[in-house]
């Protein structure tokens, strides 16, 4: 039997305990095709405010990369420090933790002025026990300033950047909705490796039109690229998005649980053993997902998937 090598087995092994994420929301943060920068309506699979009026976030005010002017970024600090307490109670509480990674994870967290993501990671950097922060976002929507800064946090903390590949196909982006090639993932995650810094890449399983060899394809490459870590998510639709329009048309059959799993373990098979899992499945619990059913229990997917890994001989 062999361990696979996990994102907590490697901070356990780095930092010589467990390492706890925290994540973090932050309002007024949206992401370019959205705001119609790139496209509009967001990634076909995204439910935003296009669609939806129940996302908590309503405010009028949203960031950008060319923003003049920040009037909330008082209000964002709050966010982030309450928001960080909380988490942290309920962590030392329960786990006895003691160690904390700060995530930037909803929407694009680099998609703001410079002046505004040093005060928010300069902010959550100087909070007691935390080693680093784990950044959220696109490979359109970062700047070299940016990533200059990071790699300066990076001489003293932890410092991940979160990017959603999703495909390596311009075909499948492109009818995602995505906004972007693939030939800018490739320029700016290497621009990021480039500075040292450590790479999460998002892997979505079940998009449009692809086949299993183009998904582990898309592993392969993604990959070669140079990424640290992977998180793979299967393909579901939930209502108020763009796919939720070609499901119910017909036209979009989401991916079964066996396909998936048989994916999955192909794809973690074929990592070398540097690169980290950070996720191997994702779903919703709630009345928003349509389909498919077998993503609503997630518990439940961890388990298939396990049993899955151990009669290929690894543990999860």
């Amino acid at each position: 039997m062999t361990k696979l090598n996990t994102i907590g087995k490697y901070w356990r092994d780095k930092h010589g305990e467990k390492i706890y994420k925290i994540p973090i929301s932050i309002s007024g943060f949206t992401c370019p095709n959205i705001d119609g920068t790139v496209a509009r309506g967001g990634c076909s699979f995204c439910e935003n405010e296009s669609f939806s009026p129940n996302l908590t976030d309503r405010s009028k005010f949203k960031l950008n990369l060319h923003s003049k002017t920040n009037p909330y970024l008082d209000k964002q600090l709050l966010q982030l420090k309450m928001q960080f307490d909380a988490t942290k109670d309920v962590l030392q509480n329960k786990f006895k933790a003691k160690k904390f990674i700060v995530y930037f994870q909803s929407f694009t967290n680099t998609y703001a002025p410079l002046d505004t993501l040093k005060s928010l990671y300069g902010e959550a950097l100087s909070y007691d026990d935390v080693i680093g922060l784990s950044i959220g976002t696109r490979t359109d929507c970062i700047t070299d300033e940016t990533l200059d800064y990071l790699e300066e946090l990076s001489k003293t903390k932890e410092i991940w950047v979160e990017y959603g590949i999703q495909s390596i196909y311009d075909k499948t982006l492109n009818r995602i909705n995505r906004g972007h090639n693939f030939a800018n993932i490739q320029e700016w995650i290497k621009k990021t490796k480039d500075r040292g810094l450590l790479v999460c890449g998002h892997m979505i399983f079940g998009l449009p039109d692809e086949t299993q060899e183009m998904m582990l394809e898309g592993v392969r490459v993604s990959v070669e690229l140079g990424i640290d870590s992977i998180k793979f998510h299967p393909m579901y639709v939930v209502k108020n998005t763009l796919l939720t329009q070609e499901y119910l048309k017909g036209d979009f059959e989401p991916i079964s649980e066996e396909l998936y799993i048989d994916t999955l373990v192909k794809a973690i098979k074929i990592l070398p053993p540097n690169v980290s899992i950070a996720r191997v499945t994702a779903g919703i619990s709630d009345d928003t997902l349509l389909a498919p059913l077998w993503c609503n229990d997630k518990h439940k997917q961890i388990y298939n998937v396990k049993q899955a890994l151990l009669k290929e001989g690894l543990i999860y």
